[in-house]
């Protein structure tokens, strides 16, 4: 992947408060594919009588990682933004478990991309979340990237 694409996609990811607030961490980034990962926090837990992360972590660090995946794509994209995200919570992820999202931007229009990402605990057979978005896509002037 072309050293500016991955720098611009990790701005994008730093310049989010939430995710830096999160401790999001970018794994991988490859054309059209992200992989951010969390650790297990206390302070994000939704439940204390279990220990659960509150899904509202699990619902920003899906969003990111599928803004990351568009940021990615080969199109160039010079910025993203969410428009629809649908996420379906399968299970709860296991408390301490680090968890981690992979979402991969599978087709892109003039100014629409779409993404499916999968989150997943430390069980990576069981997913503990999976989604389907649709972002914008402000492509790069011509000649820049």
């Amino acid at each position: 992947m072309d050293d500016r694409k991955l720098k611009a996609a990790r701005q994008f990811i730093e310049a989010i408060p939430h995710s830096r607030a999160l401790g999001m961490s970018l794994d991988t980034l490859e054309d059209g594919v992200a992989v951010i990962s969390m650790a297990y926090d206390p302070r994000f837990v939704g439940d204390p009588q279990t220990g659960v992360i509150h899904g509202g972590a699990v619902s920003a660090l899906m969003d990111t990682c599928s803004g990351a995946a568009v940021m990615s794509h080969p199109v160039s994209a010079a910025g993203t933004a969410t428009i629809d995200l649908r996420i379906d919570y399968m299970r709860p992820a296991r408390p301490g478990d680090r968890i981690t999202a992979r979402a991969e931007c599978y087709h892109v229009t003039r100014s629409v991309a779409f993404v499916r990402a999968t989150a997943h605990d430390e069980d990576k057979d069981r997913p503990v979340a999976t989604a389907t978005g649709a972002f914008t896509l402000e492509r790069a002037p011509e000649g820049r990237s």
